[in-house]
């Protein structure tokens, strides 16, 4: 049985959940989200947990099993919480500006660079180098961010570029003159 499969997902009382057959709708001060649920795996509601159980104990059942119960978990917090990412753009001139559903990020190249911010993502930018990623959808908000932090990704020798906020950087030594 999976260890994270067979975990109850709490739910709180500001979310409600709707299932039918082969969906799962999570709604919640913040928006809802919705869910296909796979075959070979069921969710059962009691009181304010929900539980999910696998129907079969094929490979394909067992391999969605932990995953599912992940993605409703992930949906509960979104709908209540919301995720967030927080991006540092460090380097000379290096700068962001966000308005009208478009990110701008000048980032050493001949012109500024034009990000389209997704629907349902919310991008804040704080001092012209913090940007921080929100949303209720977490594998949105994860894309969103890799995205950004793809269009000049660090570099190891000054440290220049986009990076994660608590990402090390593992610095290289540059060239040495020789005697």
């Amino acid at each position: 049985m999976s260890r994270i499969g067979k975990r109850p997902i709490e739910v709180p009382g500001s979310v409600k959940v709707h299932q039918d057959a082969a969906n799962i709708r999570v709604e919640g001060p913040k928006g809802f989200l919705q869910l296909a649920l796979p075959q070979g795996v069921e969710l059962t509601l009691q009181d304010k947990t929900i539980h999910v159980t696998r129907i079969s104990d094929s490979r394909k059942a067992r391999s969605y099993h932990g995953l599912v119960r992940t993605l409703v978990a992930n949906m509960v917090t979104g709908v209540s919480a919301g995720f967030e990412k927080n991006l540092e753009i460090s380097g000379v001139g290096y700068r962001a500006e966000a308005g009208d559903g478009i990110l701008k990020l000048a980032l050493g190249y001949s012109r500024p660079i034009e990000y389209r911010i997704p629907e349902g993502i919310d991008i804040k930018v704080d001092k012209q180098v913090n940007i921080t990623v929100a949303g209720i959808d977490r594998q949105l908000v994860g894309r969103v961010a890799a995205e950004i932090r793809s269009l000049r990704k660090p570099e190891p020798y000054k440290g220049k570029g986009i990076k994660y906020a608590g990402e090390r950087i593992r610095r290289k030594v540059g060239k040495s003159v020789g005697a």
